[in-house]
């Protein structure tokens, strides 16, 4: 009950502060990017807590509790992801005027097929992104309250979708960076207290259980024998997939220049190295008290379950409600950014008409039409390891948008036959191969770990179609556009 009045309370602060956001919802920049005023500080806050998501809060715990320390790799990977935003592309991507990833292809390519091709990808991207988080608020809801998984799905989807239909990127701004200091305190602040708690016999007792495997300085992909190549791959797909990830995108325009979004960028590599010192805090704690997880395949509920089985009685009860409504938060915070750029890929890119711009009432359609899928999406996921699909949505995002984004801003040669190329291959290739993992049996091995962890391969393959494809099809002359539109993502703006 007093897990449940936390999250309660939680849900109603998010509503509140998401209203206050409605009045400056009025025209489409307003809904998708809060007409680039949004404060330096503020926005780093919001990016943190939208990118703190169920993969940082419960899924990077759980895989450390089932695969060892290895998976901290993960939150290197997310956070270094930020390092190559803010020197590759926070400066030109504001310069560019771009909305979204697919506005930026046709900016710079002046294709309106690559625009499309691009809002499906968005598409695919974000529904990857948003069934774990969905997923995520059934699972914690069930633990705190006993309500069944669907009941924690729909509530999250019908709480998001009905925030940003109301006040778009200004209302989502004031709430993720509400739920980003949510988070850090109410995980945080249980962590430490768990640490204390546990007493030295415990601390002990963790030196003595067989930790040969488990405490391994590399990830191995299901005991697949090559834990360097699945670091590597991993490594590759979490930071290069920050790169590509439409709602982190599209977080730079509320920026009012492009040396300010830059900053922001700084700013959150701050907040994330603070807030990834935690949850690996529960991963260890989990390995000596809550063990039996792993046996159970509930290792996601890690978080949750660990300050009842280290302190009982009415304190860990209150620690419990605590950590939950902070996971809540990251379900919340990280679902808005995601339905905000699915809405932009569904009415803005995708169903683009002639008019000067989709119009409120199609973006708010269009989230709430995503919202429905996710929700779709999300009830029979209950198995699914948070970080498997979070992996693959990163996975996709570094074989498709990151090739595009870099190349598109710091090579004029750039092509629309290359860009589609290099899109297709990427998308086919990191999706094929994360389904193949799940339907193909491959055992130990490297291909175990190319197909569950693409990225080693997919990205160096998408980045070679595209300038292979480009070079052949510019025959030695660059699209007579390029040169102008490359000249204006590196020449400061007077506001710069």
């Amino acid at each position: 009950m007093t897990g449940l009045l936390a999250i309660g309370l939680l849900l109603a602060t998010s509503m509140a502060i998401g209203v206050y956001g409605v009045r400056a919802a009025r025209s489409t920049p307003d809904f998708l990017v809060a007409s680039h005023r949004v404060k330096p500080g503020w926005n780093a806050m919001a990016i943190a807590g939208e990118y703190v998501s169920a993969a940082s809060v419960l899924g990077l715990a759980g895989l450390m509790l089932k695969n060892g320390v290895g998976t901290l790799w993960y939150a290197v990977g997310f956070t270094a992801g930020y390092v190559a935003v803010a020197a590759l592309v926070a400066g030109p991507m504001r310069r560019s005027g771009a909305y979204t990833v697919p506005d930026f292809a046709d900016y710079r390519l002046a294709s309106r097929t690559i625009r499309k091709l691009c809002a499906v990808i968005v598409l695919v991207i974000m529904w990857l992104y948003l069934v774990p988080q969905f997923k995520g608020a059934g699972v914690v809801l069930h633990l705190v309250s006993g309500t069944p998984y669907w009941v924690g799905v729909v509530l999250a989807g019908l709480v998001v979708s009905v925030s940003i239909v109301t006040g778009g990127m200004r209302a989502a701004t004031y709430v993720q960076g509400f739920h980003y200091l949510v988070k850090l305190l109410f995980i945080a602040v249980p962590a430490i207290v768990l640490i204390f708690s546990a007493g030295t016999g415990p601390r002990a007792e963790a030196l003595h259980v067989d930790l040969s495997d488990w405490s391994r300085p590399l990830l191995d992909v299901g005991d697949s024998g090559h834990p360097l190549l699945a670091t590597w791959s991993v490594l590759l797909a979490t930071t290069l997939g920050a790169v590509g990830l439409p709602h982190v995108i599209m977080r730079f325009h509320t920026s009012s220049t492009a040396r300010v979004a830059r900053r922001v960028a700084v700013g959150v590599i701050v907040l994330l190295g603070v807030f990834y010192l935690f949850p690996a805090v529960y991963g260890l704690l989990g390995r000596v008290f809550t063990p039996d997880l792993v046996e159970t395949g509930d290792t996601d509920t890690v978080t949750v379950v660990l300050p009842g089985a280290i302190v009982p009685g009415p304190w860990g009860t209150l620690l419990t409600a605590v950590v939950a409504a902070g996971a809540f938060a990251a379900f919340l915070s990280t679902s808005s950014g995601l339905l905000l750029a699915l809405a932009g890929g569904l009415s803005h890119d995708l169903a683009r008409t002639g008019t000067p711009g989709p119009g409120l009432r199609r973006l708010r359609l269009a989230v709430a039409g995503g919202a429905l899928v996710a929700v779709l999406l999300s009830l029979p996921a209950a198995s699914v390891d948070i970080n498997v699909l979070v992996g693959w949505a990163f996975a996709v995002a570094a074989s498709t948008f990151c090739p595009l984004l870099v190349l598109g801003i710091w090579w004029r040669g750039l092509t629309t036959a290359g860009a589609a190329a290099g899109l297709a291959a990427g998308v086919l290739a990191s999706t094929g191969a994360a389904l193949a993992s799940v339907f193909v049996p491959a055992g130990p091995g490297v291909v175990a770990v190319l197909l569950a962890q693409p990225a080693a391969w997919t990205v160096p393959f998408a980045f070679t179609v595209m300038y292979a494809v480009s070079r052949v099809s510019r025959l030695g002359t660059p699209p007579p556009w390029a040169e102008r539109a490359v000249l204006r993502l590196h020449t400061p703006l007077r506001t710069d």
